[in-house]
């Protein structure tokens, strides 16, 4: 889900410590120059192959940049560019015609350029065995959730429409749990993501109908009841289901998988530490556990690659996952359930926010090792 343009300044500082160590040089000096109103590209005509952007936000806004294939399927993005910083995407494209867009403020269809791919690549990273094995382990992954994820949003979807609202309360954030672990997935489909996963103000933003599982939230929590929910229900459901036939379609490369084990951090950054998320129901801490989860899944999927390329980032990725994760854990009871987002005070947020940021730095340097690997 693509989060709110304001971020606390929480969210700022914990996203700065990523910025000033992320992801190595570029090679060939392709940048971008992102404003409020420009979107700046250096080169448009590429080669196949590997492709590092350098995003560089010169704009007052917090912004984002995609790399579109035909039909707005995203190849690449970067989310989360604050005022002054600089974030990498590395893309493996192959030849065809794309689009580069800057998103100010994160909304929109962004200010975009056409991008000419050309050529073959050097060295195909879709031809490496231990990247192929690593899509296929994290395909396996993706599986396992998505037949959970079907039968949870079933039961939800049935209780909304049965009027059952104790038990559509207790299904949405379960049901959730196994949407926001394969996120990544989701947001390669264009607008499925948004229709399925966003928020009101993001709907008001975008001039369109607000939908999806927070539209059920807000009714489930701000008015306890599901009354005029049962067309929202059988949307998301219908939503889900094209998502999960798409991805099984168009499975992830080990590439894009290293940029969305970042992406899974990223939206816990945002929407998850602010709150911003889950706003009415504060059922936050679970799809922030998903979205750590998720992130873990991949990164544990191309293990093997990082093993062997750069065996001190597994073990620095290895500590810091397990700092976040013992103190995550001491807010879910026996049961499993998670405490109320609300319920946490300005401190515990702020360490949260900070163990975050501090595997999100490593993360970052993920997909570079990946593109070399081949």
């Amino acid at each position: 889900m693509k989060p709110l343009a304001t971020l606390s300044v929480l969210t700022i500082a914990a996203l700065s410590l990523t910025a000033c160590a992320d992801d190595p040089k570029p090679s060939g000096g392709l940048t971008v120059s992102a404003t409020d109103s420009t979107c700046d590209v250096s080169q448009t005509d590429l080669k196949a192959g590997p492709s590092t952007f350098k995003v560089t936000n010169k704009g007052s806004k917090v912004t984002e940049f995609y790399v579109y294939a035909e039909g707005d399927r995203i190849m690449g993005e970067v989310e989360n560019v604050g005022p002054g910083l600089t974030r990498n995407l590395v893309v493996d494209l192959p030849k065809g015609t794309y689009e580069g867009a800057c998103k100010p403020g994160m909304v929109g269809d962004g200010i975009r350029q056409k991008i000419t791919v050309t050529g073959e690549a050097a060295k195909k990273l879709s031809d490496s065995e231990e990247l192929k094995a690593a899509a296929t382990s994290y395909e396996r992954y993706v599986n396992s959730q998505t037949v959970a994820l079907i039968a949870k949003t079933e039961e939800f979807v049935t209780a909304v429409k049965d009027g059952d609202v104790a038990e559509a309360k207790k299904l949405y954030p379960i049901a959730r749990t196994y949407w926001e672990r394969i996120e990544p997935v989701a947001e390669k489909f264009g607008d499925l993501d948004p229709l399925t996963d966003g928020r009101e103000a993001d709907a008001k933003a975008e001039k369109r109908d607000f939908t999806g599982w927070h539209r059920i939230e807000k009714q489930l929590w701000v008015d306890d009841n599901t009354e005029g929910m049962a067309t929202y229900a059988d949307d998301l459901l219908v939503n889900v289901k094209k998502i999960v036939a798409l991805g099984k379609d168009a499975p992830l490369t080990a590439l894009e998988l290293a940029q969305g084990s970042k992406g899974l951090l990223d939206e816990v950054a945002t929407s998850k530490i602010t709150g911003e998320e889950d706003e009415f129901s504060h059922t936050d801490l679970w799809d922030f556990k998903a979205n750590i989860e998720g992130s873990q899944a991949a990164i544990a999927a191309l293990r093997p690659v990082l093993v062997k390329q750069d065996p001190a980032l597994v073990k620095e990725l290895d500590a810091r996952f397990k700092a976040l994760d013992d103190d995550l854990d001491q807010y879910q009871d026996d049961n499993g359930d998670w405490t109320f987002y609300d319920k946490l005070t300005k401190e515990q947020v702020k360490r949260l926010s900070d163990l975050v940021a501090a595997v999100s730095e490593p993360i970052s340097r993920v997909a570079a090792v990946v593109a070399e690997s081949a």
